[in-house]
């Protein structure tokens, strides 16, 4: 059974038009002010398009990336109407994350061995815990066993926090006092996942950005100790962000795929945000693969990111 189902049904694109409504009416409302009055797209119109994803928080190489795609797709089409424009700014960013998705196809692997391991990274505030809690009961709905590690030792809040999912999830967690050696945690949770042959393990851990040597160190440690249970592990590297925190969300990407191997992106809460544009920006300046999006606050609304679903929302 394959742990990564995407299935995309109406609900879900209905829930996910819903969650990215005030990033599609900001970007929008941004757009048709720039081209107003404008019939073809020339300079000027591409200048006040890069103002307008710059400020939509795609990021300013990313939005100079797609700048340069339109201006090859005008040169070479040698006319292309206003009215145009959303459908050619559609193609472009929706191939930009299909190369994205390219780059990481080789480590998107289904597992082939049990346990699958998850080590989820974040500073606390991004939804991180609330992120591991939604991904154990989609896991759990399509017929895996799970166990969960509270190894975010640091705040007995974290721990309890993790074990009203457990609780609501109906899935088995690992815990110790809170101060514990967060590798120890760590290192139970995947012998317990292993001796009880569950599918899926996630490990929680500390939400504190602390400087990048310690942060590094820290996570290498936990990880060191996991292979000694289960090489390899983990299988995967899942960046918590928050998406309605835009730019800042990038410096905080930085520093952790700067302390350690991300493999993956979930970005959270574009549903109280217009800055669902930060969703594109960061997975192409990291070359790591967008995997779930939150667009609301109920338990299904945590999405396996669908980048085609995605951009039509974004455009509709």
């Amino acid at each position: 059974m394959s742990l990564f189902k995407k299935i995309f049904t109406k609900e879900k694109k209905e829930s996910l038009d819903k969650g990215l409504e005030k990033s599609k009416a900001s970007f929008l409302d941004k757009l048709s002010k720039a081209v107003a009055g404008k019939s073809k797209v020339d300079d000027e119109v591409l200048d006040e398009l890069e103002e307008v994803l710059v400020r939509s928080d795609v990021g300013v190489n990313t939005t100079l990336k797609i700048i340069k795609r339109i201006e090859a797709r005008v040169a070479k089409d040698k006319y292309v109407g206003t009215d145009e424009l959303n459908k050619i700014l559609r193609e472009e960013i929706a191939g930009l994350l299909s190369e994205i998705d390219d780059v990481a196809q080789s480590s998107e692997e289904v597992a082939t061995e049990k346990p699958y391991v998850i080590m989820v990274v974040g500073v606390n505030g991004v939804g991180k815990t609330t992120t591991i809690g939604k991904m154990a009961y989609q896991f759990k709905s399509e017929g895996n066993s799970v166990v969960l590690g509270a190894a975010d030792t640091f705040r007995a809040a974290a721990i309890d926090q993790l074990g009203v999912w457990a609780e609501r999830v109906n899935v088995p967690m690992v815990r110790q006092s809170m101060g514990s050696d967060p590798a120890s945690v760590a290192f139970d949770t995947v012998e317990h996942g292993l001796s009880t042959e569950a599918d899926v393990v996630i490990i929680d851990t500390a939400g504190r950005l602390h400087n990048k040597v310690n942060l590094m160190n820290e996570l290498t440690k936990i990880k060191r100790v996991m292979q000694k249970v289960i090489p390899g592990a983990p299988h995967e590297v899942l960046l918590v962000l928050d998406g309605s925190t835009g730019q800042n969300a990038f410096e905080q990407a930085k520093q952790f795929t700067a302390a350690t191997e991300v493999t993956a992106l979930a970005v959270t809460k574009l549903d109280g945000t217009a800055k669902g544009g930060v969703v594109i920006g960061i997975s192409d300046q990291l070359q790591v693969p967008v995997k779930y999006i939150g667009v609301g606050e109920g338990i299904d609304d945590l999405q396996i990111f669908d980048k085609e679903q995605f951009v039509d929302s974004f455009f509709k």
